[in-house]
């Protein structure tokens, strides 16, 4: 598969909205699609990270190698492009979490690949739920980038979405198979 064929998803939305989960039921559904390890550079939470330096920051940008970067709850996530090469390598599929349309745009725009662009919704009181459930010690953080995600929406309504999900409302293997329904559709045919 040639890099202009190379496939991903992008999910959109705000903390506690289902990113981790249907990103795993998709990985039930079929072995291609992989989570998307980010690079982080800080502190806390290491569990689905590629753990970095600031040195390996600087050098990732001199090369021009930074898709994306975020500086959130005290640490820089990073979307890479050597870690969206290793991703795609033998036809995966990888699924890269976003919370900010800045970088839905910036993957897009920066790394050639046919992006399927999911937008994952819930209520606040069900982000507030799911983050004490799964035990997360910032969730007043969490719940101010929910807000943060809410303008972040309204300030884009002319976005481009191929599939919305509320997941107050869907559940994780339906969310999956519907994905997975937008990504089969627009396969490059061999």
């Amino acid at each position: 598969m040639t890099l202009s064929q190379s496939r991903g998803i992008l999910l959109y939305g705000p903390p506690a909205s289902g990113k981790d989960t249907v990103t795993a039921a998709l990985a039930e559904l079929d072995s291609r699609y992989v989570p998307f390890t980010r690079l982080k550079i800080g502190s806390g939470r290491t569990k689905g990270y590629r753990m970095g330096t600031p040195e390996q920051l600087a050098d990732l940008d001199a090369r021009g190698d930074v898709i994306y970067r975020n500086d959130r709850y005290g640490n820089v996530y990073v979307v890479d492009r050597l870690g969206l090469d290793q991703a795609m390598e033998g036809g995966k599929i990888p699924v890269v979490h976003l919370g900010q349309m800045v970088g839905m745009e910036q993957v897009t725009a920066l790394y050639p690949a046919s992006w399927a662009r999911v937008l994952l919704w819930c209520s606040k009181e069900t982000s507030a739920r799911r983050s004490a459930q799964r035990g997360d010690t910032d969730t007043a953080a969490r719940l101010a980038a929910w807000h943060a995600t809410q303008a972040d929406l309204a300030a884009h309504q002319q976005a481009q979405w191929d599939l919305r999900l509320d997941t107050d409302a869907t559940a994780p293997r339906e969310a999956a198979e519907r994905i997975d329904e937008i990504v089969r559709a627009s396969s490059p045919r061999s």
